[in-house]
């Protein structure tokens, strides 16, 4: 069976779990408290649309999943192209992961629109 809330909590914990090796700086604090927040913040509103109340609603909390996600995303480019994360094998299945999921909440959201 397909869960995706077990996937996006996988994703933020994946997350938490490999930014404690990277090099602090100013930089590297601010983008990764973002990255944290926005990571957990898809897997958050992604269980309150599981309540959502309307399909309108649903659809709604869907498109803020896909919004934190987008940020996740760009923020791992970030901090790559900055040569934050300097292991990026080490983040590659995370930025994989990245990317099927904005695809997979985009296709979602396309389908509920119609």
């Amino acid at each position: 069976m397909y869960d995706l809330q077990k996937r996006l909590v996988k994703f933020s914990a994946s997350i938490i779990l490999n930014v404690g090796g990277l090099n602090r700086s100013f930089a590297s604090e601010h983008l990764i408290k973002r990255l944290i927040r926005s990571s957990s913040s898809a897997a958050l509103n992604y269980g309150e649309a599981q309540a959502a109340e309307s399909r309108k609603d649903f659809v709604q909390k869907m498109k803020l999943c896909l919004k934190e996600l987008r940020e996740s995303q760009v923020n791992l480019q970030i901090l790559i192209e900055s040569e934050l994360i300097k292991d990026v094998d080490g983040f590659y299945s995370i930025i994989k992961e990245s990317k099927e999921l904005v695809a997979v909440f985009t296709s979602s959201i396309k389908t509920l629109g119609k």
